[in-house]
Order: structure tokens, then sequence, then C-alpha cells
């Protein structure tokens, strides 16, 4: 049995001996794990299938493919980034050289949540290591498989006073928030996300919260239907809709609503196939327990696509639900799941004023044409961040941050936002010693007169 406290000793031994710190450690560090990736392609593939049944593809562009970008980003960027960044001085501080280091934090624990359980354990760890810290991984013990791998692959390729996996239960989890880290990182649901900040709050721990809510995805009557038709259900339907930012309602103009779902049951059926519950490569429902929470919102409404279930493989068919109120149970929670509500509106102005009144979520995605009317909703709606005509997509992109707000989480990461995320600005100013401006000492008879001059 591991022992927590004495593992989270040793990496800030490690860390504290400076052993983190050279650019050169760093790169090597990243390059160890983008050679952990392509030497073990095969079973990653075979982890990943047997806990959610992912298809090669699937995984290698919503997991691998997405890894390899950040490690490749970071490897490219990470010199330039560590560099001291110089700043300006105000004329009180003539004869000073003023800049901003970025430091690593410390020990970081990541805890990663299991609808991408390769992914969302990796991508925070890679950028905590390209900021020179160390790390601690808990990943969830529902995607067992692939949890297995990844400690078993750290434990191969990394010293584990440096990168480290450790697996287990809820026990396992709150014994990890009992130690005093120098940054957690949390993906997962806003009810777990008050119980880490809330034992983060014990040792004054900063936090990133990685949530979710209710994304809503905004049609309008001048939207490429066709388009918007194949994005949303891609970004829908992609892992079965267990993805953080899957649209999780169609909010659509009453106007073209029917050729919108008219379009949207076709490139369900060419996506998936016209049984997808016999489809060796659909994605599967991560346990029983969120099976019967699915499958229960399948009375809401009436079911216009899909509703088809099979309990042993434990598969949802891709669903749309109509004749859905706010009220309706599907409406309460995240969905997390291949169902997809539909609400109309008449005018966008409604549409906006009733999103505004829910939790803010973590994306959210409009399909118009009017360029007016896409600043609006970008400008009057509060989301983490989204897209217009266009789903998903978005988080894959390096320069983007990708995070919450409010009630969908706080903090941002990918790219350098990872490594800002991991990093600690620290200001230094470096005072000249050849001359000293006497302005600001007690004494000084010409002090009020020059202030006042600089004020004005």
């Amino acid at each position: 049995m591991t022992n927590i406290a004495q593992l989270v000793a040793n990496q800030r031994t490690f860390f504290l001996n400076g052993n983190t710190m050279d650019y050169t450690v760093r790169k090597q560090q990243l390059q160890k794990l983008k050679s952990m990736l392509k030497e073990n392609e095969a079973s990653i593939y075979q982890a990943l299938k047997t806990d959610l049944n992912k298809s090669k593809h699937e995984t290698l562009t919503t997991e691998l493919g997405f890894l390899f970008m950040e490690i490749d980003h970071m490897l490219k960027q990470l010199q330039n980034w560590m560099e001291p960044i110089k700043v300006s001085a105000p004329i009180t501080h003539k004869g000073t050289k003023n800049y901003i280091i970025k430091e690593p934090l410390g020990v970081c624990l990541v805890i990663s949540p299991w609808n991408y359980p390769l992914q969302l354990a990796l991508a925070p760890a890679i950028g905590a290591l390209a900021a020179g810290n160390c790390v601690v991984i808990k990943p969830s013990e529902e995607a067992k498989a692939t949890s297995a791998l990844l400690k078993k692959l750290t434990e191969t390729y990394f010293d584990p006073s440096y990168l480290t996996v450790v697996e287990g239960e809820k026990e396992t989890a709150q014994e990890l928030l009992q130690q005093r880290f120098d940054y957690i990182f949390f993906t997962g649901s806003t009810a777990v996300g008050r119980i880490i900040m809330r034992e983060a709050s014990k040792h004054l721990t900063p936090v990133t919260l990685e949530l979710g809510g209710k994304s809503p995805v905004i049609v309008d009557k001048d939207a490429n239907i066709n388009l918007a038709a194949k994005r949303i259900v891609w970004g829908k339907f992609t892992n079965a809709g267990q993805t953080c930012v899957a649209p999780d309602y169609l909010y659509v103009h009453e106007k073209v609503k029917f050729k919108l779902l008219k379009a949207m049951k076709k490139y369900i059926r060419s996506f998936y196939g016209r049984n997808p519950l016999s489809n060796k490569d659909y994605i599967r429902i991560i346990n029983e327990k969120h099976f019967n929470r699915l499958s229960n919102y399948l009375v809401n409404g009436s079911i216009v696509h899909g509703g088809l279930t099979d309990p042993l493989t434990l598969k949802i068919e891709p669903t749309i639900l109509d004749k859905i109120t706010w009220e309706d149970p599907v409406m309460q929670e995240e969905i997390f799941g291949p169902i997809l509500p539909v609400l109309t509106f008449d005018e966008i102005e409604e549409a906006v004023s009733v999103i505004r009144k829910q939790e803010k979520p973590l994306a959210l995605y409009y399909f118009g044409e009017n360029g007016n009317t896409q600043q609006q909703v970008m400008q009057y709606l509060s989301f983490g961040g989204g897209s217009i005509n266009d789903t998903v997509f978005h988080l894959a992109n390096p320069h983007l941050p990708f995070g919450g707000v409010g009630e969908s989480g706080m903090g941002a990461y990918h790219g350098k936002y990872s490594f800002n995320t991991f990093s600690h600005k620290k200001s230094i100013m470096k005072q000249s010693t050849k001359f000293d401006v006497p302005f600001r000492y007690p004494g000084s008879k010409l002090s009020e007169t020059i202030l006042k001059k600089i004020m004005k």
C-alpha cells in the first residue's frame, strides 16, 4: 500500500534540492512523456477500449492526439516562456531594472476524471512538468484499465519523486487532500469541486477547478443548417456525450427546428449507423450507475430519434428529446450522456435572456451568420469558452485558455496557460548603487516639491 505522506515528502525533498529547475531537465521530462505514449500506443488503445469501448480513431483524436500536440507545443515554446520578462518602471524608480521570474510552485496534485482518462490525467501534468514542478496524479477509479496502465507506465519511465500515479477509491483521494500540496488541479463535478476547494483551503493551497454545467448550443434562423447539424452531432455524441463541453441542450429558432432535426438524424445515422447499439466502436456509458441515471431521462418529453438502450453493454443510442420544458428533470443537471433535449425560441433576445438566468456553463455554442448577433451572444452571455458555428473544437487550440467561470470552474490551462497556471510570477527590482535618489527619504527639502510634480 502506498504511503502517501512519505510519497509527497519525497517529492518535496526532490523539488527543494533543485532537481526540476533547469530547462534541459524539463525538456527531457516532456520528451520522456512523449516517448512513453508513443512506445505504448497499443496498450493505450486496449485500455481505453476496455474502459469505454473507445475506437482507435476516437482514442487518437480525443486522447493521444491532443497530448502529442500539447507536448510538442510546450517543447517548442518552453525555453522562451522560462525567460524573465523585463518590465518598465515609473520615473520614481529611475536607475532600477525590473523583471518577472516564472518559478515552479513545488509539488502539485492532479485529480482526473474517467471520461477522458488519459488526456485529462496527463494534460495538466504536462503543464506542471514544463513549469518545473513535481506531480502526483490521482486518476479515476472508474476507468480501471487506463488507471492501472498509467501507474505501470509512470513507474517504468519516471522517478516517482518527479512524477507518480496513485490509484485508489474515494478514500485515497481524501487522504491525498490531507497532504500539503503547492497546487491542486481537479477536473470533475461541481459538487466534488466544492469539496476540493474546502480541503485545499486548510493549507491555503491554490486550485484550478475544471467543472462542467449545462452548455447550450444555440441555432439561429440564419444558420447554415447542414453544417450546424453535422457539428452538433459530432460535438454532442463523441464519447457518447460524456464530455464536459458537449452541448447539453439545443436551443433552436422555431423556424429552422424541423430542418435542423432532420439533418441531425441524417448525421447520427452517418456517424453511428442505423443501429448504434450494435456498432462495435460506439462508446458505452462508464458504469451502471450512470447508465441508470441517463435511462431515467428518456421518459422526459418525447423521443424524436434514438432512445434504445442495452443494459448488458451499457450503451444508449444517440437520442434527441423534443417537447422539453425547463422544469423537466433532464434540464435540472448536466446530462453527461448521449441525450440532447430540444428547446425553441422566436427571438434571439429571448434565448439570451433565458440563458443568462441559468448558472454559467463551461461552454456555449452559437450557430448563425449575422456578425452583430454573434457579437451580442458572445458579449452578453458568460461562459468558460466556446465557438461560433462549431462545437467542442475550441479546446484543441493550445493558444486558447480552457477553463470555467462561476459554477463551471475557475482557472485555465492548455499551452502557455498551463505553464502559467503552474508557475509563480515573482517580481524583482534590481536597484542601482551608482546613485541614490534622495526625495523618498525623510528630511529631504525637495521631497514634497518633487512628489507633487510627479503626481500631476
